[in-house]
């Protein structure tokens, strides 16, 4: 059996399969009545799932919320996960984010990697294990969500109506696997009092922001300071000046929250640098006391680190409504420690006389040992089909599907060591890294089959 050889065969219906998805922008939309999340989303959905039924599969809509794909007999129930929406397409694209073209064997476009793309290698796997006649002792089932940016309120729903699942994985984090996954608590901070006219910045609160505006009064700071500091920490800068207020735009990096120090914040050093040109403004001495340009929460209490990594925190979006400011702060914490943990660290600094900060939501952290069989059973797979025998599952911040049904690890879709740019511009995949994923997830379904 040359799992390869047939993986191959299917190329051109992956890729095919693939520019149809990512041709939907399926960012979450305004809900109307039975499209909790807009009506492009799930189109997105149905359409996968009219593609999963042209090969045989049985598929279900749940209320335009999640759908699912299934195949297979018996009580147990092998779950894979992967989502159809995306967070905004955001600028810097060298190609339309939403008509996928490949140029040197590398496919562009938005969810190419996140999680498009690991979704059709599924579907194509499921396939693959139907045509070679491999015995399908339990049910395997490819559930596609359409909310997983924003909340992940299509996996609560489908829980609620479907149950959990026996043993599975999401194709979304990286191989050979994540056996832990870092906590999340998601706040918001708010002004009191601000000179600032207005401030606007950032596309989601999970990607550290490259562009904010904010508008001041001209002589409140000095330019001369400000542009030193902008030049000095590489941030790239324009002042236009309009009557009495300037406008000032500062371009960073966009990078996902759960890893900020491959971004630079356009907010954080946007407002730290006009403190340091001398704008006295009690939210602006806030945000610089509190939170800063600091990726490990220092300045709010809340640096810590295990043996399996460090906590991050990041301001994703700023912006400004009759006179208050808002903006978003994501904190990811380490496996081992615990909500009640850091929430008692925070605690202490959450206010001051400028602004303050409001808990919205906490999701403790997701942690198998290792040697778990269901961490086994994948990295087996993994390494069957790769040969690489020294890479180990790792832990992450990154907050998957995984968090919101039981026996489940996130596994692929991408490489160790490989920056395909998700929630940044010019997010790809490479065609030799999606032949090689769907050929992993074929070995996958199989090991999860065995009893």
């Amino acid at each position: 059996m040359d799992v390869r050889k047939e993986v191959e065969s299917h190329l051109d219906e992956i890729l095919m399969h693939l520019k149809t998805l990512v041709s939907y922008n399926s960012v979450m939309g305004e809900a109307e009545e039975g499209y909790p999340f807009g009506r492009v989303p799930a189109d997105c959905l149905n359409k996968a799932l009219e593609i999963c039924n042209s090969y045989g599969f049985k598929t279900v809509n749940l209320d335009n919320y999640v759908g699912y794909a299934e195949m297979g007999e018996g009580e147990g129930l092998i779950g894979i996960l992967g989502h159809l929406d995306v967070v905004p397409a955001g600028e810097g694209w060298k190609t339309d984010p939403f008509n996928m073209e490949i140029i040197d064997g590398i496919a562009y476009g938005r969810g190419t990697t996140d999680d498009k793309g690991a979704v059709v290698a599924s579907m194509i796997a499921m396939k693959i294990v139907k045509d070679l006649n491999i015995p399908l002792t339990k049910r395997i089932r490819l559930i596609m969500g359409i909310n997983e940016e924003n909340g992940s309120r299509c996996l609560a729903h489908y829980v609620e109506k479907e149950g959990h699942i026996d043993m599975g994985f999401t194709p979304d984090g990286c191989f050979p696997g994540v056996h832990g996954e870092k906590g999340m608590i998601r706040a918001n901070f708010k002004s009191k009092n601000t000179k600032i006219i207005n401030i606007q910045g950032g596309v989601a609160s999970n990607v550290v922001c490259n562009k904010c505006t904010i508008q001041v009064m001209k002589n409140s700071f000095s330019q001369k300071v400000l542009e030193d500091y902008f030049n000095d920490h590489n941030i790239t800068y324009a002042f236009n000046v309009i009557g009495d207020v300037v406008e000032i735009e500062a371009r960073g990096v966009a990078a996902h929250a759960s890893t900020p120090k491959l971004g630079v914040n356009a907010i954080s050093h946007l407002l730290v640098g006009l403190k340091h040109a001398g704008f006295q403004d009690d939210f602006t001495d806030f945000y610089n006391e509190k939170i800063g340009t600091t990726i490990d929460g220092s300045l709010m209490g809340t640096a810590c680190k295990d043996e399996y990594g460090t906590l991050t925190f990041n301001v994703g979006v700023i912006n400004m409504t009759d006179g208050v400011i808002e903006g978003t702060i994501d904190i990811r914490f380490p496996v081992t420690l615990t909500v009640k943990q850091i929430v008692e660290k925070m605690t202490p600094n959450l206010e001051t006389a400028g602004g303050f900060v409001e808990i919205l939501s906490t999701h403790e952290p997701l942690y198998f040992p290792i040697d778990s069989p269901l961490v086994t059973k994948l990295l087996k797979a993994y390494q069957e089909v790769t040969g690489d025998m020294e890479s180990k599952p790792i832990t992450m911040g990154g907050g998957t599907y995984a968090k919101g049904i039981n026996n489940c690890i996130a596994f692929g879709c991408e490489l160790l060591g490989v920056d395909n740019h998700i929630h940044d511009a010019n997010e790809f995949v490479s065609i030799d890294a999606l032949v090689m994923q769907t050929e992993i997830y074929v070995n996958a379904i199989i090991k999860l089959l065995e009893n």
